[in-house]
C-alpha cells in the first residue's frame, strides 16, 4: 500500500483535536486523513441522555474539524464491516484509533485489529483515553491494585506527557467518502421533553471544557478541598461531562493540577487524587471486565439484593419522591441538568442499595440512562462501592445517614429548596422545571405534598446491617 494512501482515523469517545495522539500523528505524516466516527452496537445501547449529549458532541466535533478544513464522516453498522466498506471505497492503508478500555469495545477493537492485520491494513491504537495504561501499573508482586489508596501511591509521582497540540493541518483526500446525516440517527429521541430542560446546563465541545478547566483551576481549585462538599455550592469542576467523551484529555486535567498545585493552591493535590480515581476505575474494569455487570466481590453474588424495579420503593426511588429530601433533590438535580453533585451521588446510591436493600445493578442503569456525564468505569465502581460489593476495605457497614449528611452539607437547606418544589410557596425555577422534564404519564405536579419517607434512616441502617451480618459468606 502506497504511503500516500489515506489514514482512516477512527474517532470514539475522543472529541477533540488537541491531544489526539492518532489524529496528531496522522496530521505529522503529511497523508489525507479521513476522520470517522461510527454508530455501531456500543452506541445503540447507550441510555437516553448519554446518548443524547453524545449527538451534540458529534456535531460540535465535526464543526471543528471543518474550520480545519477537514469533516468528520458518520457510518452506522458493526465497526468491521464498516471500517473494510470505507477502505474499499477510499484506499485507505490505514486506520489509526486511540484505545478504549471497557470490555465491549475490548472485544470489539480485538477482531477490529485482527482482522484489518490480516488484510495487510495498518492498524494502530494509541493511548489517550487514560494516564496510565492499565497493565502499566503493577503491584510489587506483579498483579493488579484493588485498593485506590495504594493505586494513588503507585502513580502520584509518575511523569506525565505534556499534551500534544492539535493538529496544524489535516492534508483531505481527493474525494470524500459519503457521510451519513447525524440527525437521520436521532441520537437525542429518547430523551424526549428533557432535552430542552438539560441543554441550558450543558457546556459542549473542546473549547468550552478548556475555558471550564481554566476557570475551575485559577479559581475554585483552591478551595476544592471543602467546597467540594458542600452540595449548594458551585466547588466541583464538572469536568466530567467533557471527560465522558474526551473533549478534554486527563492528560491536560492533570497537568492543569500540577500547575494550581506548583502555584500553591491547597486544593490541587485532593482534585487530582479525583483524577487518580477515575484511573483506578478503569484499572480494575480493564483486569476484572466483571466490574461492569456483577458483583466485583464475588461471594456478593450469593446475597439476596431485591431484584424487583416494580416494587413501590423502587418507583419511588425513581421518581425522586422518597420522602428523604436530599436523596430527592438530587435525583431531581439529575434529571434537569443531567448531572449530580457527587456527595450526592453516593447518598443516593447508599439510600437504594442499604435503605432499600436493592441491587445496585437497578441504580447503575438508572444512572446510565439519565446521566450526561455517564461514564463506564466510574459509574461501575462509585455503585460497588456504596453498595459494599466494590473494593473498600470497610465494604459493608457504612450506611450514610442522609439526615446528617443533609445537615452537614446542606446547613441552610438551599440545595433542597433550589430542587424540591413542594412545600414551597414560590418555588424557584430549578425546582419547577423537574415537572417540565420527566415524563408526563408520571402525573405529578409541583402542588402535590411531599410524601413521608417510604423508608426512615433508622429503620433502613437496621434492616441492612441486619441482612449483612446474617448472609451466608
Amino acid at each position: 500500500m502506497s504511503d500516500k494512501s489515506p489514514i482512516i482515523v477512527w474517532i470514539r469517545r475522543d472529541l477533540r483535536l488537541s491531544d489526539h495522539a492518532a489524529l496528531h500523528e496522522a496530521g505529522k505524516s503529511g497523508r489525507p486523513v479521513i476522520p470517522v466516527f461510527i454508530r455501531d452496537h456500543t452506541v445503540d445501547q447507550l441510555g437516553a441522555a448519554p446518548k443524547w449529549r453524545l449527538g451534540l458532541g458529534l456535531e460540535c466535533y465535526g464543526k471543528a474539524l471543518a474550520e480545519k478544513g477537514s469533516r468528520l464522516i458518520l457510518r452506522a453498522g458493526p465497526a468491521r464491516e464498516v471500517l473494510e466498506e470505507l477502505i474499499d471505497e477510499t484506499g485507505a492503508g490505514a486506520v489509526w484509533w486511540q484505545r478504549a478500555y471497557d470490555p465491549a469495545s475490548v472485544e470489539r477493537d480485538t477482531a477490529v485489529k485482527s482482522a484489518l492485520t490480516d488484510r495487510e491494513i495498518d492498524a494502530e491504537s494509541f493511548a489517550g483515553h487514560l494516564l496510565f495504561e492499565p497493565w502499566t501499573v503493577e503491584t510489587k508482586q506483579g498483579g493488579f491494585y484493588k485498593v485506590y489508596t495504594p493505586y494513588w501511591r503507585a502513580v502520584c509521582e509518575r511523569e506525565v506527557p505534556e499534551p500534544l497540540p492539535a493538529p496544524s493541518k489535516l492534508a483531505t483526500p481527493q474525494s470524500w467518502p459519503e457521510s451519513e446525516a447525524l440527525e437521520d440517527w436521532g441520537l437525542g429521541d429518547a430523551m424526549r421533553r428533557g432535552a430542552a430542560v438539560v441543554a441550558p446546563y450543558v457546556q459542549l465541545g473542546e473549547q468550552a471544557a478548556q475555558s471550564r478547566l481554566g476557570a475551575f483551576t485559577s479559581g475554585k481549585i483552591a478551595d476544592y478541598d471543602s467546597g467540594r462538599n458542600l452540595v449548594a455550592e458551585d466547588g466541583c469542576s464538572s469536568m466530567s461531562e467533557n471527560l465522558s467523551l474526551g473533549e478534554i484529555s486527563p492528560a491536560q486535567c492533570w497537568h492543569a493540577a500540577m500547575r494550581a498545585k506548583d502555584a500553591g493552591k491547597e486544593g490541587a493535590e485532593t482534585w487530582a487524587k479525583e483524577l487518580v480515581w477515575r484511573e483506578f476505575a478503569y484499572h480494575l474494569l480493564w483486569h476484572t471486565p466483571r466490574l461492569a455487570e456483577s458483583n466485583w466481590r464475588e461471594e456478593w453474588e450469593a446475597f439476596p439484593w431485591n431484584e424487583d424495579e416494580r416494587r413501590k420503593e423502587v418507583i419511588a426511588w425513581k421518581r425522586a419522591r422518597t420522602g428523604i429530601p436530599f436523596v430527592d433533590a438530587a435525583l431531581r438535580e439529575m434529571y434537569v441538568t443531567g448531572r449530580m453533585h457527587n456527595r450526592s451521588r453516593m447518598i443516593v446510591a447508599s439510600y437504594l442499595t442499604k435503605h432499600l436493600m436493592c441491587h445496585w445493578k437497578i441504580g447503575l442503569e438508572w444512572f446510565e440512562d439519565c446521566l450526561i456525564d455517564w461514564d463506564p468505569a466510574s459509574n461501575s465502581l462509585g455503585w460497588q462501592w456504596c453498595a459494599g460489593s466494590g473494593p473498600d476495605a470497610t465494604p459493608y457497614f457504612r450506611v450514610f445517614n442522609p439526615i446528617t449528611q443533609r445537615e452537614k452539607f446542606d446547613p441552610d437547606k438551599a440545595y433542597v429548596e433550589r430542587w424540591i418544589a413542594e412545600g414551597q410557596d414560590n418555588p424557584p425555577k430549578t425546582a419547577l422545571s423537574y415537572f417540565d422534564a420527566i415524563p408526563e404519564n408520571w402525573a405529578m405536579t409541583p402542588d402535590d405534598a411531599y410524601p413521608d419517607p417510604i423508608v426512615g434512616h433508622d429503620e433502613g441502617r437496621k434492616a441492612a446491617l441486619e441482612a449483612y451480618e446474617n448472609r451466608d459468606f
